[in-house]
């Protein structure tokens, strides 16, 4: 990666390789499209490997490939902080990438929220805060395209004015609550009415993959998409009633109501007042949302964390986190929240611990838990999460996906916050005890002061 002396990103080249496995074949293609997209870079090469070994059959992982290619991207982006003495996240806004700006895998950016997500990190006490000896401070960026895919959802409205949400795409982070506040929204019923539930392969249309950040973009619009086909429904009951043309009524609100010229001459019939004479009116009510969902919006964030390495033991110790990730819109934001300190919180654990060792005679030395060190709650602070909605314009609510992207800064930010803690820079991944009591040995900084 290169730059110049006022900051200027200027070409960008990295071969990446991986163990074979993972996103749809590999995570090769991922991890290239990733590396570099939170800049703008006139000139970027990226070549991609896989490296086939015999070892136990990997699979896909929140954002396969993104976070080691990030990880390798934002350790140099903070390395041309210090040698042009410029600050880090000033020069991740010089720059950052924005609306227009073309990604080094093809297309062109639509509103994208990097630069807002930098400010809000920037403007944080936590960026500001002065730091003691041995303590550091890292900040890293991350992105994930996010993906859309086949997707049905089914509404149905019952005599007693519940409604029935049915989704094909599993629940793993919030999707139901989300899910069932869009269907309340569209139809303008209470959060409480609507009853969602995940269907199975034999109750609902064919799903893509739950990944990829795709179950609350694309089912979201599902469900829009079923609710529009209730609401047209019910102007079309309420217009025999009332006798009227169809262009007479209009759903509005929760109600459906005449308009124009006949506004005023008949009571408005809310959801639960159409159900109950449902069976008069034509039958049961529903819909069904069958979509390919296009126009995923990506998502970017940027990680800020603070540690302490003890210099006797090589333990690095997470003091404070903060993230702040472009959502679109969180329709549910106490589950983004989770999602983005989920994320996280898995990142901490790739950076500092997690790693599969193996011995002389090719076996796995750690296949338990107990060995395989994972970060528990203690391990950790409480991770301060920043939502930031810049909405993507394709999707009618503005929705982007956001699982991914959390985990893609952590293991750079973390990085970068020992070099600072140290003047040590590592390049290989878990920094664990080991590792760097080693490397602060190596640099004759083990048990003394830096100064």
């Amino acid at each position: 990666m290169g730059a110049t002396k006022d900051g200027k990103f200027t070409a960008a080249f990295a071969e990446l390789k991986y163990q074979a496995g993972a996103f749809q074949g590999s995570p090769v293609q991922p991890g290239t499209m990733c590396a570099f997209a939170p800049y703008d870079i006139e000139h970027v090469k990226v070549i991609g490997y896989d490296v086939v070994s015999n070892r136990p059959k990997v699979a896909a992982y929140r954002a396969p490939g993104a976070p080691i290619s990030e990880f390798a991207a934002e350790s140099v982006v903070d390395e041309l902080a210090k040698k042009l003495a410029i600050d880090p996240v000033e020069l991740r806004l010089q720059n950052a990438a924005r609306e227009g700006t073309k990604a080094a895998y093809g297309p062109k950016f639509g509103p994208i929220g990097l630069v807002d997500t930098l400010h809000a990190v920037e403007k944080t006490n936590h960026y500001t805060t002065p730091l003691q000896e041995w303590q550091g401070r890292g900040v890293a960026s991350g992105f994930w395209f996010n993906i859309g895919g086949e997707t049905c959802a089914s509404l149905t409205v019952n005599e007693d004015g519940t409604v029935s949400l049915m989704a094909g795409t599993p629940d793993i982070g919030g999707l139901r609550a989300s899910l069932a506040m869009v269907a309340a929204d569209e139809l303008g019923v209470p959060y409480d009415k609507v009853r969602p539930i995940i269907g199975d392969t034999g109750s609902v249309g064919y799903n893509f993959l739950t990944g990829g950040s795709r179950s609350a973009f694309s089912g979201s619009m599902a469900v829009v998409e079923a609710a529009k086909q209730i609401k047209a429904d019910l102007c079309g009951r309420a217009a025999k009633l009332w006798e009227l043309s169809p262009d007479q009524v209009a759903f509005e609100n929760g109600h459906v109501k005449p308009v124009g010229d006949t506004n005023g001459t008949h009571k408005p019939l809310s959801v639960a007042d159409l159900a109950k004479v449902a069976g008069k009116t034509g039958g049961p009510i529903g819909g069904v949302g069958r979509i390919n969902a296009q126009g995923a919006g990506p998502s970017f964030g940027t990680h800020l964390v603070d540690v302490e390495v003890d210099p006797e033991t090589g333990r690095v110790t997470i003091l404070r986190y903060t993230m702040a990730q472009d959502a679109g819109k969180a329709i549910h934001p106490s589950y983004v929240e989770g999602q983005y300190q989920g994320g996280a919180a898995q990142g901490v654990g790739w950076a500092l611990n997690e790693e599969y060792i193996y011995g002389p005679d090719g076996k796995l030395q750690n296949a338990g838990f107990l060995d395989y060190r994972m970060p528990v709650a203690s391990d950790l602070p409480m991770i301060d999460a920043i939502i930031v909605e810049v909405p993507n314009p394709r999707h009618p609510y503005g929705v982007r996906g956001v699982g991914e992207t959390p985990i893609v800064p952590p293991m750079a930010a973390i990085a970068n916050a020992i070099e600072n803690a140290t003047g040590i820079r590592f390049t290989e991944l878990p920094m664990s005890p080991p590792k760097v009591l080693k490397a602060l040995k190596e640099h004759g900084l083990n048990k003394v002061n830096r100064a």
